[in-house]
């Protein structure tokens, strides 16, 4: 197999295994990392030997972190047109997951995060551990959820998508699985073990014998935090203006009301205008194609945008985790700052 440095790509009996090897960056995708993976997912397709793929990340802290955003930060900045090319290739990378004709098991074991959740969420067989930490975080950074959580966030159960979104706070096994961006829960302790029972699955396998297997193996994922606090999270998410989320919050009694108002506080309030009306255009989307076009219009407003650099300043090069946000309020954020995200990509992303 075309395995590189970044990716390691093997067959083990009837299961093709790509393995994402950057543990010290926390898998965090490439561009060769994202081209390798989808020459190895077509491989695999084509291939009648492989019944099912297995994804996974190497090293001990998780599945994948997102993008690589230093490098994204510098195409920026320089202008190189790398940007733009790595969301392109992922985004379609995304939406081939969704349409992926053979069972796609991916192992969510630790840090799972914007581009990991692009390579799990829209995946037929999402498998998490006591140990996941799923998130996206990406209005702490000047963004905003992409990788398809526009089309996957509105679908989560009542408001608890608006919160995941605009929050961007970690959630566990449980809650991912109420939030629809899982479906078992197995102790990491257990995975080689479910990587082998995998592997020795007859050609022909379909979806519902790999969910049969992993259910051999998957205990209750306990509780969901989420699921707790949906009323709150539904009266309070259910606004269709940052501001008045905020208003509703303050009027909700507890910590979990709290929380989220103290953490909204401090994110980018373009990047939370900007979510909050891609979340509400996701929800009434016919398809994730649509959503990945959209996002991809917003991404590269986003490369024009101040908060985008000064996020990624703030959190990833000089960690200082102080961000100068410009607008500095919510108040100042006008409609029209944020139509200049909604310009279609040229050419789009998929052919009408």
């Amino acid at each position: 197999m075309n395995s590189t440095d970044e990716v390691i790509i093997e067959r083990r009996g009837s299961a093709g295994i790509v393995r994402l090897n950057r543990p010290k960056a926390l898998n965090s995708l490439t561009l060769p990392m994202v081209r390798a993976i989808a020459s190895a997912l077509e491989d695999f397709a084509a291939d009648p030997a492989i019944a099912s793929v297995i994804v996974m990340g190497e090293g001990e802290r998780g599945l994948c972190a997102g993008g690589d955003i230093r490098l994204l930060h510098q195409s920026g900045k320089e202008g190189s047109g790398e940007a733009e090319t790595f969301w392109r290739e992922e985004f379609l990378l995304n939406h081939a997951i969704s349409r992926y004709p053979k069972p796609y098991v991916v192992l969510m074991d630790g840090i799972t995060m914007g581009g990991g959740v692009g390579l799990s969420a829209h995946g037929s067989h999402r498998v998490v551990t006591e140990r996941t930490r799923l998130a996206m975080p990406e209005t702490g950074i000047g963004y905003f959820p992409d990788v398809g959580a526009t089309w996957r966030l509105p679908r989560a159960p009542g408001e608890a998508g608006t919160w995941m979104g605009l929050t961007g706070l970690t959630v566990d096994a449980a809650d991912a699985i109420h939030a629809g961006f899982a479906d078992h829960c197995v102790v990491s302790a257990q995975l080689p073990a479910l990587v082998d029972a995998i592997a020795v699955l007859p050609a022909g396998t379909v979806a519902a014998d790999v969910h049969a297997l992993i259910r051999t193996l998957a205990p209750d994922a306990g509780a969901s935090r989420l699921a707790a606090n949906r009323d709150v999270i539904d009266r309070a998410f259910a606004g269709d203006t940052v501001e008045g989320i905020l208003q509703a919050l303050s009027s909700e009694p507890g910590e979990f009301a709290a929380e989220a108002a103290g953490v909204i506080a401090g994110r980018s309030p373009t990047s939370l205008k900007l979510t909050l009306r891609l979340l509400r255009a996701g929800r009434a989307s016919a398809s994730l194609a649509e959503c990945l076009d959209r996002e991809l219009g917003a991404c590269m407003g986003i490369l024009h945008n101040h908060d985008f650099y000064e996020g990624v300043r703030a959190a990833v090069i000089d960690k200082d985790r102080n961000p100068k946000w410009s607008p500095a309020s919510l108040g100042e954020v006008t409609a029209d700052n944020i139509d200049r995200f909604f310009v279609p990509p040229q050419p789009p992303l998929f052919a009408s």
